[in-house]
């Protein structure tokens, strides 16, 4: 098979989706890959260093994707990319379809089979392909909304982690999924004061040992978060609802209850986002203001740390890709139940339930839609 790598174009977006050493392995599989030039550079990976375990590079997007079977990306296709889509090609990167009609649509029309890292599953029930990224955005999180306290940055002038005789700020994380613990964590090792909220009693047992002291777990209801609101000086929102749009936890009359300059920090953005009031922002003009409350929502936050960030990445996904490209995605997808339930779109159709329901769309079952490739490819 002949594996592309094409670099990323969404705004302030330097990960790419193959290191070197992804390349060495699936070239000792027997497969070919080709790089777009530069496609490494934002992530300090030379191209030479692509050439040396074997890759071919090339001048632009249209090389890649002309001379490939199967697309491996970091974030969703723009259109430009989704207009170089075949029915020939698998497209294995994150989607995050639901918030997305249009780019449903336009995978739908490709014909081309396309595989969510966000959605693979794994024996334990978790989303060992989300994972890496979600322990890298629940850092950035509080640090970012740390930043973004500071008087200078628009926010109330709040040291977090306080000083002798001065009381920390409060962080108050919703979701206690591995965002929000890496968020809480982070708070924790700052000196802030932490509170966790998650609606799970079984996860909160597991909050209360996995942070220790510094960090308490508060069960999440409506009435929880309005009483919480006044004191908080930054809040996480770290949402997750397993490939579906992510529901509103705070709506714009409950920012009323905040302090002037308090920060909103929305790590589900991809998803939708989990606050109202949120919309995507960039690396480039993350925050904005809303009634007196700055709102930090970059939709790709592990972006800033690119270096990080890929290897990190590519840990997870690359037995997947190596999987894929050995028997081929029909027979792959349909070898095994968690790769199968990354599979989003195929064939012109929506395959993955959450995603049809948000979207109001037809879910067709995933084997059928196999069925269908292998039938149209004989």
């Amino acid at each position: 098979m002949r594996i592309g790598v094409p670099t990323e174009i969404k705004t302030e977006e330097h990960r790419v989706a193959l290191t070197p050493a992804g390349v060495r392995e699936l070239v000792e599989h027997g497969h070919e890959v080709v790089v777009q030039r530069g496609a490494g550079v934002g992530s300090a990976i030379p191209d030479p260093a692509y050439v040396e375990q074997g890759a071919t590079i090339v001048d632009d997007a249209a090389a890649v994707f002309a001379g490939a079977d199967m697309i491996v990306k970091v974030k969703e296709p723009q259109a430009s990319e989704v207009a170089l889509l075949e029915p020939r090609h698998t497209l294995f990167t994150y989607l995050h379809l639901a918030p997305a009609p249009e780019l449903t649509q336009g995978l739908m029309d490709s014909g081309a089979t396309c595989i969510a890292y966000e959605t693979v599953t794994d024996d334990r029930g978790g989303l060992p392909l989300l994972a890496p990224m979600s322990e890298v955005a629940g850092k950035i999180a509080t640090q970012a909304g740390a930043f973004a306290l500071q008087k200078a940055a628009g926010g109330r002038g709040i040291l977090l982690g306080g000083v002798p005789g001065v009381r920390s700020g409060l962080v108050v994380v919703i979701g206690g999924g591995v965002v929000g613990v890496n968020a809480a964590l982070v708070a924790k090792g700052m000196g802030a004061d932490v509170l966790v909220l998650d609606r799970n009693i079984d996860r909160l047992r597991e909050l209360d040992l996995l942070l220790g002291d510094g960090a308490s777990s508060v069960h999440s209801s409506t009435l929880a978060i309005e009483e919480l609101l006044p004191q908080a000086d930054l809040v996480v929102g770290a949402v997750l609802v397993h490939g579906a749009k992510a529901p509103h936890v705070i709506t714009r009359q409950q920012l009323g209850l905040m302090k002037p300059g308090a920060v909103l920090v929305d790590v589900s953005i991809d998803q939708g986002g989990c606050f109202e009031t949120s919309r995507p922002t960039t690396h480039t003009e993350p925050t904005y203001e809303v009634d007196g409350v700055t709102h930090y929502c970059v939709a790709n936050m592990p972006g800033a740390v690119p270096v990080t960030s890929t290897r990190a990445l590519t840990n997870a996904t690359m037995p997947h890709v190596v999987r894929l490209a050995d028997l081929g995605a029909v027979e792959a997808l349909r070898a095994d139940r968690h790769l199968l339930a990354g599979l989003n779109v195929a064939g012109g159709k929506v395959t993955y339930a959450p995603v049809a329901l948000d979207q109001g769309r037809e879910a067709v079952d995933p084997l059928v839609a196999l069925d269908a490739l292998s039938t149209a490819a004989a």
